[in-house]
């Protein structure tokens, strides 16, 4: 990665508010979670939280727009995640109302950030003229084999 690109990715708002709103989690939520959700629902949030800005930054690292288009999506996606674990910790009485109103603010803050990125790199198509960058990877079909277990043989002893 070229100083350039890690500059821009320092400077990029998508990545700098989702790092923000990990540490949020980290120091106001993760705290607040019962000993016995340890491996449980604090697992799912740190998880979750953490792939927001990774995967804005694997997708800034793309060279190619729809590549970090699709890093977006899961960005978002992982916040909806974090907001899915979030309003169940505040079902559980976890997360008092008022942390869990500015959070849900904050994820709203953060997807109007995200999908306006997302315009952008969409408006921008960087990448587009790199060689390969209108090529397609497809998988073709497996083809499965359906055999009556019932008309089988049992296998000899060895």
């Amino acid at each position: 990665m070229s100083v350039d690109n890690i500059q821009g990715l320092e400077t990029l708002e998508a990545w700098k508010k989702s790092r923000a709103f990990v540490l949020v989690i980290y120091k106001e939520v993760l705290p607040l979670l019962p000993a016995d959700e340890k491996w449980h629902l604090n697992q799912q949030i740190r998880r979750s939280v953490h792939s927001v800005p990774a995967n804005i930054a694997e997708g800034h690292g793309r060279f190619y727009y729809q590549d970090n288009v699709r890093f977006c999506y899961i960005a978002r996606g992982s916040l909806t995640e974090t907001y899915t674990h979030l309003v169940l910790a505040h079902d559980l009485q976890y997360i008092p109302d008022e942390l869990f109103n500015r959070l849900k603010n904050q994820i709203e803050e953060l997807i109007r950030i995200i999908n306006g990125y997302i315009a952008y790199l969409k408006r921008s198509k960087r990448g587009e003229k790199e060689p390969g960058a209108n090529y397609a990877i497809r998988e073709s079909s497996s083809e499965y084999f359906i055999e009556d277990s019932a008309n089988q043989s049992p296998p000899e002893d060895s």
